[in-house]
């Protein structure tokens, strides 16, 4: 049996704190419910640094080092309803979840060139747990085979992020309010014109009305030079655009930074839950034009055909896993709320298969059919016809793979890629019959603006 330790301490640091701490290691990540009104969504935030084993893919897929590296190191945790009791935690960028369609060439250039798929293992993690103001620290004896020399490792580790936090000094820098004039980050710059958006956003339609499609999700992508460095530009991200799938992971060369509203795929036990989510209006700091916002959006037919569409997508993405009767629509259009704009999401549920894992959970969904569209094959192949520069880690998705058998991933949406000096994200809409393309091309600022604002 796995040797591990888990105790808990009062939450004396606020989360960003806690992660500032970790913030100069190693591959830290920090997977940040910062909008933690939802205690089912957002209850618990995770943080680590230093993994003992990096599973990179420039080509190919990972599934099959996944799966034996999961099937080596497990944990029976007893006593405890935290879900990530360390694991895996990394991303699945979007473009090579082509390749698992079989029939779709990634041709377009990269703003940035990332590796498909990174995932980092981490032995030892700290969890908040917001509800009841607790931090945990755990640490187990991975990789050592043996008792003395697991249980060894796991104290060592221990000790080494108890001392961390311990002695955890604000720096004095940050102490004082900063008075000194504002900088300027950075001048964005689209891969489209706005006329060359709207253009693809007929040309989409005219595939629509041809009936090879009945919703696609076209995106335009922005990218910049900045002088910030990650961690600034995460900190104003999450306090300009909390949200319940937040994330910050270092990757290495690069760093990638998520205001993420949206889940892709949560297992735990049996249970898989994905929520899709379609249709969006912004906010306003006027009450009366926020609440029109709201009503205009809960109103929208269109909005609403789009949400029942990607819904009738994931259950038959689930069902390629899922016992097909156990695959239910709990809620089928749901309001939520978030500092920039109103979204509404869908919630769907199944059973994994018994003869089924998460890796052929993963391998069945991805990529989420929200950002893809309806069918999915002939959609992604519309993708990259119209769209002129590949994806990237947008619309990817990111999250644990927890030692324990659980499994958390978001949708890569919000989200700011930062390579060096370069920053860049995607913005994106479902299209479907009905679509104003003028609309359609002000939804995606719409989407942009809190990233927009972390970055300039």
């Amino acid at each position: 049996m796995a040797y591990y330790i888990l105790k808990s301490y009062r939450l004396k640091l606020e989360p960003f704190e806690v992660f500032r701490a970790l913030s100069s290691q190693r591959n830290c990540f920090f997977l940040d419910s910062s909008l933690n009104s939802n205690y089912y969504l957002g209850r618990y935030s995770f943080l680590g640094a230093e993994p003992f084993f990096i599973l990179k893919k420039d080509k190919g897929t990972p599934f099959r080092e996944l799966r034996q590296m999961l099937n080596k190191y497990k944990i029976s945790p007893s006593n405890t309803d935290i879900p990530f009791l360390g694991g895996a935690v990394g991303y699945c960028a979007y473009d090579p979840a082509l390749l698992l369609a079989d029939k779709i060439k990634n041709e377009n250039p990269p703003y940035a060139r990332v590796p498909d798929y990174l995932f980092g293992f981490y032995n030892t993690i700290i969890i908040i747990d917001h509800l009841k103001r607790l931090l945990f620290i755990f640490s187990a004896g991975f990789p050592e085979t043996t008792y003395r020399t697991g249980r060894a490792l796991a104290e060592a580790n221990f000790k080494k992020i108890y001392n961390l936090l311990s002695h955890f000094k604000k720096p004095q820098h940050l102490q004082k309010k900063d008075t000194g004039p504002r900088r300027i980050g950075a001048q964005l710059e689209s891969n489209f014109t706005k006329d060359n958006y709207i253009k693809a956003v007929k040309k989409a339609k005219d595939y629509i009305k041809k009936g090879d499609i009945y919703q696609v999700n076209l995106s335009q992508g922005f990218h910049a030079k900045t002088h910030f460095t990650a961690l600034e530009i995460y900190q104003r991200l999450r306090k300009i655009s909390p949200a319940y799938f937040n994330a910050y992971f270092d990757a290495g060369p690069c760093q990638i930074l998520s205001s993420s509203p949206e889940g892709f795929l949560r297992l735990k036990g049996d249970i898989v839950v994905t929520r899709p989510m379609k249709g969006t209006r912004p906010r306003s700091s006027i009450r009366s034009r926020d609440r029109k916002f709201r009503k205009d959006l809960l109103a929208s037919s269109k909005d609403k055909a789009e949400l029942l569409m990607v819904v009738d997508l994931e259950r038959n993405d689930l069902g390629r896993v899922c016992n097909y009767n156990s695959i239910t629509v709990p809620k089928l259009r749901q309001l939520e709320k978030y500092n920039t704009v109103f979204q509404t999401t869908a919630t769907v549920k199944g059973r994994i298969h018994k003869d089924k894992d998460r890796i052929d959970l993963l391998r069945a969904c991805l990529p989420g059919g929200s950002i893809t569209g309806c069918p999915k094959i002939r959609a992604m192949e519309i993708i990259e016809e119209l769209e002129p520069t590949s994806r990237s880690i947008y619309t990817g998705s990111l999250g644990y793979l927890s030692f324990c058998g659980n499994m958390d991933l978001n949708i890569l949406i919000r989200t700011i890629l930062k390579k060096g000096k370069e920053v860049s994200f995607g913005v994106g809409g479902g299209i479907v019959a009905d679509s104003q393309p003028e609309a359609e091309y002000r939804e995606t600022l719409v989407k942009a603006k809190g990233m927009m604002e972390a970055i300039c």
